[in-house]
């Protein structure tokens, strides 16, 4: 463990100004990021004695092998190079927003032709606006189902809605008029257009200007004695308002703010936040995260903005006001780099009196019991994740809790589409970035493994790949760092001299990084094929371990009998999720290999017909099936195919050009089936042929499990 002490700067030689720096461990990953308006004031906090040091900082200073920093002229140039950097590098100690769950919005995809209405969660796509987010998809669905009658948008999916239009007969969304049905001409791409954009401006919060619309065109309709309009204008009119009452008014002054607050312990805070548009909440979210300083009400504002609107780039994310319980240090800075990214004036403050005060208590109570709930989830509770890292090391004997453990398994069935599957769990969470996935090579046509077979390659690559980009180079010291008045030189280390660090690019190497352990999905057979490897290879330093599904047995290497964990235990319930986790990486790849292959043999042995024109040519058709029954006037019409191309592909697939490039096509037994098959001539043979042999590929499953 590093003593903070070796790699503290020398005196003198930190500048007293407003920067940026980064503690890295010993093989030069970035694990914690800061700012601060007077560096050396800052980084000289971190090299106090460690025992008055808050816990969580004291396991980063000790974890800690360097630290170095750059120099910037302004705060808000700070901001700006603190959130590039933790974007980057991911610091494992730095605050981090992330949800439990991923919260849904409804999206609207204005960059089609044809804007659909959807339920999205996840990253935020360009060309797509957001409404929400909500804290239930089926809140979404409630609304649009109120909605669709007042707007009928399209709704369905990309597939749905180009069959519709192959076939000419809309859905049951246009039969019952909650889709205006452009799927079939009934309104033009304009129309529909137009539809989609009033509803984006009833849901961005003018929402009197449409009940006040319909409401005169309901009057007209009654005088004009055309009841039954003006009776669905009266229904729609109602439906509006039974959607607007699912959005309380909360602030009568048409106030456009998101209102944030938090409940904190010494270790862990949560936060809520109330988006609100034109007085009514739209959305809210939650997070809880982990205090890696003794940080205050107001740091953590800052830790907030920062991460929550440093995605953002327009007005729709960043609101006009920011009410908050506490301002931060730097806030001037943090409002003039907000009102940067929403283009316009972004106030910051904290709420004085009246209804925003109510509504910052209100929050304040979601905040308080969002951490007690918490405090008693059994995978979040830090204490809890704790205690599994050190249950694992104790029972494998390990001097020091596993911080990094990747766990490996292999899937394929009968030796076909190898693959396997690498995760990497961090302080016991999962870390998703840094999962790997490999297709086994074993013999030319991807046959003839076995489980340890595979296995050891696998293990093999990935410690090939360390010891190339990580074991040869060593830390160099740190040289004294340099900076001018100006912020712009970088007192810096040289990354290229740093283990595992790209020179060009300063980011770590993928698989420059050991674990501290290494799990596998098997018993004694695997972890004895892994430990050879691992010993070929001169790798001492990682531990090993294998745990076995039956029993749930903890094997070691060259030991006879395996360690049995408690039921109850936290470091069992640790290695499960990680084993689990795996097997359902590997079990995904393979799946998307194999419905790969069997989609595209059939087209495999066309001449001329490359991948790109293959993938053109399936997802204009939907499937083979319907490609073999197109003409060669419709294949045509597919970008970057000829009549020469079109004609080979349906001798192909309909069987007028022989079988044996069908056969070629396959692998293994589903070669020779369709080559049997194939040998009756024509394409009644060959119609015998496909459902066959993929018949009998898809039962293969059900016969032989995937094996693990």
């Amino acid at each position: 463990m590093p003593d903070p002490s070796t790699y503290r700067p020398a005196p003198g030689t930190i500048p007293d100004a407003p920067g940026v720096y980064r503690f890295r461990d010993p093989a030069g990953r970035v694990i914690y990021v800061g700012k601060a308006k007077s560096l050396r004031n800052r980084l000289n906090s971190y090299f106090a004695d460690t025992w008055s040091l808050h816990a969580r900082t004291q396991q980063m200073v000790t974890t800690a092998g360097s630290v170095d920093w750059v120099t910037v002229g302004t705060e808000v140039e700070a901001l700006q190079l603190e959130f590039s950097w933790i974007k980057e590098f991911d610091p494992r100690f730095n605050v981090k927003y992330r949800d439990d769950k991923s919260y849904p919005f409804l999206a609207v995809t204005l960059n089609e032709e044809f804007p659909r209405l959807q339920v999205m969660r996840g990253a935020k796509r360009k060309g797509v606006r957001y409404f929400g987010p909500y804290s239930h998809a089926w809140a979404i669905r409630e609304t649009l189902d109120l909605l669709l009658r007042v707007f009928p948008a399209r709704t369905c999916s990309t597939g749905v809605f180009k069959r519709a239009g192959q076939i000419g007969r809309p859905c049951l969304l246009g039969y019952i008029g909650k889709c205006s049905a452009p799927c079939t001409g009934q309104v033009s791409a304009e129309q529909h257009r137009a539809i989609v954009d009033d509803f984006c401006d009833f849901m961005a919060g003018r929402t009197d200007t449409f009940v006040k619309r319909l409401e005169r065109d309901m009057l007209a309709a009654s005088e004009e004695l055309e009841f039954e309009r003006a009776a669905r204008l009266r229904d729609d009119i109602a439906a509006l308002r039974r959607a607007m009452e699912k959005q309380t008014v909360v602030l009568g002054d048409g106030t456009d703010a998101d209102v944030v607050a938090f409940a904190e312990d010494p270790l862990e805070a949560a936060v809520q936040v109330f988006h609100v548009r034109d007085g009514r909440v739209r959305g809210q979210r939650g997070w809880v995260v982990e205090k890696v300083e003794d940080l205050s009400t107001g740091d953590l504002v800052h830790h907030f903005c920062t991460q929550m609107y440093g995605e953002s780039a327009g007005e729709t994310d960043v609101p006009r006001e920011l009410l908050v319980p506490a301002l931060p240090d730097d806030a001037d800075a943090l409002a003039d780099w907000l009102s940067e990214r929403r283009g316009s004036r972004v106030s910051l403050r904290v709420p004085q009196r009246g209804d925003k005060v109510d509504l910052l208590a209100t929050v304040s109570r979601n905040a308080a019991e969002s951490l007690q709930r918490h405090k008693l989830r059994r995978a979040g509770d830090l204490t809890t994740r704790n205690k599994a890292l050190e249950e694992i090391a104790e029972a494998l004997g390990l001097d020091s809790a596993p911080l990094r453990i990747e766990c490996y398994d292999v899937s394929h069935i009968q030796g076909t589409d190898v693959v396997a599957s690498m995760v990497v769990f961090e302080d016991g969470l999962a870390r998703k970035a840094e999962y790997r996935r490999f297709a086994v090579r074993g013999n030319a046509d991807g046959t003839g493994l076995d489980d340890l077979a595979a296995m050891s390659e696998v293990m093999r690559r990935r410690f090939a790949r360390y010891k190339a980009q990580a074991g040869a180079d060593a830390p160099r010291d740190q040289p004294e760092p340099a900076g001018d008045e100006t912020g712009e030189a970088i007192g810096d280390l040289e990354t290229a001299d740093l283990p595992g660090i790209d020179p060009l690019t300063g980011k770590p190497r993928r698989f420059a990084y050991p674990p501290q352990l290494i799990v596998v999905d098997g018993g004694q057979p695997q972890v004895n094929a892994v430990a050879t490897v691992l010993a070929d290879m001169g790798i001492t330093d990682v531990a090993l371990c294998g745990l076995a599904k039956r029993l749930e047995e903890v094997w070691l290497p060259g030991d006879d009998f395996p360690v049995i964990l408690p039921r109850t235990s936290e470091a069992l319930y640790l290695l499960q999720r990680v084993r689990d986790e795996a097997h359902r990486f590997a079990i995904t790849f393979h799946r998307q290999r194999r419905s790969k292959r069997m989609t595209e043999s059939a087209l495999d042995g066309v001449a001329g017909l490359g991948e790109t024109r293959r993938k053109a040519l399936l997802r204009h058709f939907g499937s083979v099936k319907r490609l073999a029954a197109a003409t060669p006037e419709e294949i045509i019409e597919v970008p970057g195919i000829g009549r020469r191309t079109a004609e080979a592909v349906l001798a192909a697939l309909n069987g007028t050009g022989g079988s044996s490039g069908r056969a070629e096509a396959g692998t293994g037994g589903e070669s020779s089936g369709r080559a049997e098959a194939g040998t009756g001539g024509g394409s009644g043979g060959r119609a015998e042929a496909g459902p066959g042999g993929e018949s009998g590929n898809k039962a293969g499953p059900k016969v032989a499990s995937e094996n693990d």
